[in-house]
């Protein structure tokens, strides 16, 4: 019973960690917008904001969504053994869940934001579906497979630079996205967000770009199916040489990789240490917790209601700064929207340490159960 409690626990840290993470990194669209972040010279940053900003882009950006998407596999195998111990049609619920991630990610990106990743989970838990009943070995030579790809794909098109919009237009994007999202209503913001879009696109590639988009994803959902049907987790103290030895040797690698395009010009390995890196930052959140599990239980707490914390996290920041709100997009800066990023995770800290005290679930996770299990249980 002990080693199932600890290992749920430490699940649960790991999905609160990469909250944070993804709080820090989202903050440069909350700031800047969806393509304003890669267009960073466009807001004139001083010399800290940059160095800040780069510090981003290298150590959290593109590291802590993927850690995510691997807690996300680990916990759909999680569930489907929970329905089987419940003697319940396993893919039809599992199904269901993708349905309500997709109706949650479309209300979230038509009514708040442009970044949502709930949308593309519930689309990709539906892909896993046949994947749920494998073997581990299947899996794993899928896992494979899928990363080898990428990591061949990186290598050829390493130093290709493709050109998905002209200069002129993304400019004039960003002024209109400067003056609409800091000063607009919120029918403004929205509008822009839905209709404006410097992208040129023919409607084959960005057909093409869809298409592609699961396979980029898969293997970090389907290694997170793996880890969890070889238990891995189970046990984070007996197991702490190893994540000790991945941690010393993806990290440095990993960054290294993302670090590429920063450091020479016909380089880029950022794809791949989008793989490398995370895993590294799994590693090293286990051998943590091995060594101070009670310290980093409000990780867990934050985990237990990632839904719920996740949408809170563009209630708060849409409101800060956008044109409806306190107003200061492109304003504030990097280095003290990361200061802002810690207090506002500190905050879901504190909430929902609290809130788990009185009630089992957050409201969207009961939403959620309710929506899969289609009956009311009480959440206290």
């Amino acid at each position: 019973m002990s080693t199932s409690i600890k290992r749920i626990g430490t699940i649960d840290g790991i999905r609160g960690w990469s909250l944070f993470g993804i709080l820090l990194a989202n903050l440069l669209i909350f700031q800047y917008g969806i393509f304003g972040k890669d267009e960073i010279g466009y807001f004139n940053l001083s010399s800290t904001n940059l160095g800040f900003y780069y510090f981003t882009k290298i150590f959290i950006e593109g590291a802590f969504m993927p850690i995510f998407t691997f807690i996300f596999g680990y916990s759909l195998i999680l569930m489907k053994k929970s329905l089987e111990r419940k003697q319940l049609k396993v893919k039809w619920h599992l199904f269901r869940r993708s349905i309500i991630l997709i109706g949650l990610g479309l209300l979230h990106s038509i009514f708040l934001w442009e970044g949502d990743i709930l949308f593309v989970y519930g689309i990709m838990g539906i892909c896993l579906l046949p994947f749920v009943m494998r073997k581990p070995k299947t899996i794993l030579i899928w896992v494979v497979l899928l990363f080898s790809l990428i990591t061949a794909v990186s290598l050829v098109d390493s130093g290709e630079d493709f050109e998905l919009t002209s200069e002129a237009k993304m400019t004039s994007y960003l002024n209109e996205t400067m003056t609409i999202y800091s000063a607009g209503t919120y029918s403004e913001i929205k509008d822009h967000r839905l209709n404006k879009d410097p992208l040129e696109l023919g409607s084959a590639e960005a057909t093409l770009m869809l298409l592609l988009l699961p396979f980029l994803l898969s293997p970090m959902f389907l290694f997170g199916m793996y880890a969890a049907k070889m238990k891995w987790f189970l046990n984070p103290i007996k197991d702490k040489r190893k994540y000790l030895t991945g941690l010393l040797i993806l990290i440095p690698i990993g960054l290294l990789l993302k670090s590429t395009p920063y450091l020479f010009d016909e380089i880029n390995l950022e794809m791949l240490g989008g793989i490398v890196l995370p895993i590294g930052y799994i590693c090293l959140f286990a051998f943590a917790y091995s060594k101070l599990p009670r310290t980093l239980t409000f990780f867990e707490n934050v985990g237990k209601l990632s839904l719920t914390n996740y949408i809170m996290q563009t209630v708060i920041c849409t409101f800060i700064f956008y044109g409806y709100g306190f107003g200061l997009f492109a304003r504030l800066g990097v280095a003290a929207g990361v200061a802002l990023g810690a207090v506002i995770f500190t905050c879901q800290i504190v909430v929902s340490t609290l809130y788990l005290k009185y009630f089992k679930q957050g409201p969207l996770e009961k939403l959620m159960r309710v929506g899969v299990y289609l009956r009311l249980r009480s959440a206290k």
